[in-house]
Parts: C-alpha cells; structure tokens; sequence
C-alpha cells in the first residue's frame, strides 16, 4: 500500500472518531443521566482529542513522494 493511500485510511478513521464522538456527545446531553453521562462525554472527548491529533499528524506530514 502507498504512503498517500495510507494516510487517506489513517483520515478515514480520524473522521470516523469525530463523527462518533459528535453522536456520543449528543446523546449523552439528551438522553443519560448521571455518571453515564460523564462517562460517555469523557470517552467522546477523547474521541475527538484523538482524531485532531491524528488529522493535525495527517495534515502537517507534508506531501507524500512519489
């Protein structure tokens, strides 16, 4: 597999992070309660912290040789 097929999946997985992440927030503002809630808002954050990590990785690699 190529370096720059590599990094598209690697921003496959970031999107795919930010997405849950964004769902998890959501439901966790409007439909738990608790220590669920925090437990799920702190697991999407996370999500979220990663996947700008990864797309900040991503982004500022530089162009891939070919």
């Amino acid at each position: 597999m190529s370096p720059g097929l590599m990094k598209m999946w690697i921003s496959f997985v970031a999107i795919a992070l930010m997405f849950i992440a964004v769902i998890s927030i959501m439901f966790s503002r409007d439909k738990l309660s608790g220590v669920l809630k925090i437990i799920v808002s702190t697991i999407a954050y996370l999500c979220m912290i990663t996947a700008g990590l990864i797309i900040f990785f991503v982004v500022f690699s530089g162009p891939v040789p070919e």
